[in-house]
């Protein structure tokens, strides 16, 4: 499969390896080289090496700034706030010792707005893979051979350096980055750069580092709460079945009589020239990092996808996130909670103060959509009507619902762009975050979520609830009345899944939507489509955006 193809490059070529480019004695780290964006409306750090106590100089956009290296021939300067330009520029780095005078400079260097992406495939996966089936997105194509986009540089996936956005270039990287970013030059006009350096199939914990996540206090809290637990986590599940035992240390002791037999087992397989069955894996406990078949290393990738190659102190925006299918893979620690050590962290190196964090939904798709004739949901899953059963399993939904808790985090709604492991709608995802950014980060107007619950109250047998983003106003779409909400209370009957709920009736009254079932005299609790995949619940504001789902378990 071609995927795979793509799937296996290493790290060190998505990020580019952490090497200097050299002319004489002064350099630059490769973060910085030819065809560059730099980030507008801030403070710019420029760095790199020369000769021990060397005299260096920048120059760019007008702007000298003169500085000394230290004894290690580390130098570092900021450029003060620019304007956007599209104009090509030179940065230029002199280093100034008595002996010699070495320059470097970078060319068609602009000045814009400068977004990192990260996470695992979603946004790993290159435009290649989505051009032809089973991946096809065939407004990502038509983008693609519509270039040259001279405005949008990139930087990531197989491309090393800096390079302009060009049909030959665009096949190599990210095309979820790269939706993204055609939209905003489109709609703000200045250049763009974009950085991917992301890596499949990696949970959050390899993204953070041990440090910072042993002086987060909410991680802290979630680790020790499992650990008094005495649960445990088997390392090799993929391979074997969980040990037979009630607590971590059980665990242990059934781990070394599963790991004494194993050996005598290989020792026997190797004489009798049979194949020999896969080791066990010892359990591991809180805190604790585990991969597909071993214990991983925290901060793995944050080391090899963003500190190495310098990202971390290149000015940016921000940071367009998409992970998730992989979870946390720290035992005990939720996503809600890893996901906010990792925003915070991420934050503290750049040295930017909250520069924005935007993030997609997961799970991918599972709803249905306002239109399914707009080129960001033509993908969406079909509506259907209500099962039978009220669904119980919104938890992971409801954890990245959470993550917009934390200060400017905003989330990619994607219930209604269409679903699987891997959406083939990069080009929908990617307007989609942008009209998140352009509302959210730059002011646009224009709304960027569905309704959101924001309270309710109780009226006899009714919870009328008031939701936020309601945009142009409240609607259903699709089928022939309002539905997806669910209650619970006296009167409801059992059910075996958790608390029981019913499917209620439900209007639109103005800004509200008025939930009610005779089943339930007095409610207790209400939910909306709180499920992993809900295409049967259909309330949208009219700007065409989802109702995101809620619950509320305690209507007292």
């Amino acid at each position: 499969m071609k995927i795979k193809k793509w799937l296996m490059v290493l790290l060190a070529v998505g990020a580019g390896v952490a090497g200097i480019q050299e002319c004489g004695a002064v350099a630059l780290p490769k973060v910085f080289s030819s065809h560059m964006v730099l980030q507008r409306g801030m403070a710019v750090p420029i760095w790199g090496t020369a000769a021990p106590n060397e005299r260096v100089t920048v120059e760019f956009f007008g702007q000298k700034k003169d500085t000394m290296a230290d004894a290690q021939g580390k130098w570092r300067v900021k450029l003060d706030p620019m304007t956007a330009s599209a104009e090509p520029c030179e940065l230029k780095v002199t280093g100034n010792l008595e002996s010699r005078i070495s320059n470097l400079i970078c060319t068609n260097v602009l000045v814009g707005e400068v977004w990192l992406g990260s996470g695992q495939s979603n946004m790993a996966l290159p435009i290649s893979c989505f051009t032809n089936q089973p991946f096809n997105d065939a407004i990502l194509a038509k983008n693609m051979a519509a270039g040259p986009y001279p405005q949008i540089r990139l930087k990531g996936g197989y491309l090393s350096n800096w390079e302009e956005a060009t049909p030959a270039n665009l096949g190599r990287f990210s095309a979820m980055a790269f939706s993204f970013g055609l939209q905003l030059q489109k709609e703000l006009n200045v250049p763009v750069g974009l950085i991917s350096s992301a890596c499949e199939g990696t949970p959050s914990g390899l993204f953070i580092t041990a440090e910072a996540l042993s002086n987060d206090a909410a991680c802290q809290v979630q680790i020790a709460q499992y650990a008094a637990s005495k649960k445990f986590d088997n390392a090799d599940q993929p391979l074997q079945a969980h040990y037979a035992a009630t607590n971590y240390d059980e665990a242990v002791i059934k781990f070394q009589e599963a790991s004494n037999a194993w050996a005598k087992a290989a020792a026997a397989a190797k004489l009798a020239g049979t194949k020999e069955e896969p080791r066990r894996i010892m359990p591991l406990k809180a805190g604790e990092c585990k991969g597909a078949y071993w214990q991983e290393t925290i901060g793995r990738v944050y080391e090899h996808a963003i500190r190495i190659p310098q990202f971390e102190t290149f000015a940016i925006r921000g940071i367009l996130w998409d992970q998730g299918e992989s979870g946390t893979a720290v035992v005990g620690v939720d996503q809600y909670t890893l996901m906010g050590a990792l925003i915070r962290s991420w934050r503290k190196v750049w040295g930017q103060g909250d520069y924005p964090f935007i993030y997609f939904e997961k799970p991918s798709g599972g709803g249905c959509a306002w239109d399914t004739n707009d080129l960001v949901t033509c993908k969406s899953d079909t509506f259907q009507e209500l099962p039978a059963v009220v669904p119980n399993d919104g938890q992971t939904r409801e954890q990245y619902l959470r993550i917009m808790n934390y200060s400017n985090t905003f989330m990619v709604t994607s219930s209604d762009m269409g679903g699987s492991s891997h959406p083939s709608n990069k080009s929908g995802y990617g307007v989609r975050a942008a009209r998140v950014a352009l509302g959210a980060v730059y002011g646009r107007g224009g709304e960027i979520y569905g309704p959101i619950y924001k309270s309710h109250k109780i009226k006899g047998n009714k919870v009328i609830i008031r939701y936020s983003h309601i945009g142009k106003g409240l609607a259903f779409k699709n089928g022939q009345k309002l539905q997806g909400f669910a209650l619970s209370g006296e009167g409801a009957s059992s059910n075996a899944a958790g608390r029981a709920f019913v499917w209620a009736d439900a209007v639109i009254d103005g800004d509200t939507v008025v939930v009610s079932s005779d089943k339930i005299p007095k409610p207790m609790a209400v939910r909306y489509a709180w499920a992993s995949s809900h295409p049967w619940a259909n309330l949208f504001n009219k700007d065409g955006l989802p109702a995101l789902p809620f619950r509320v378990d305690d209507l007292h």
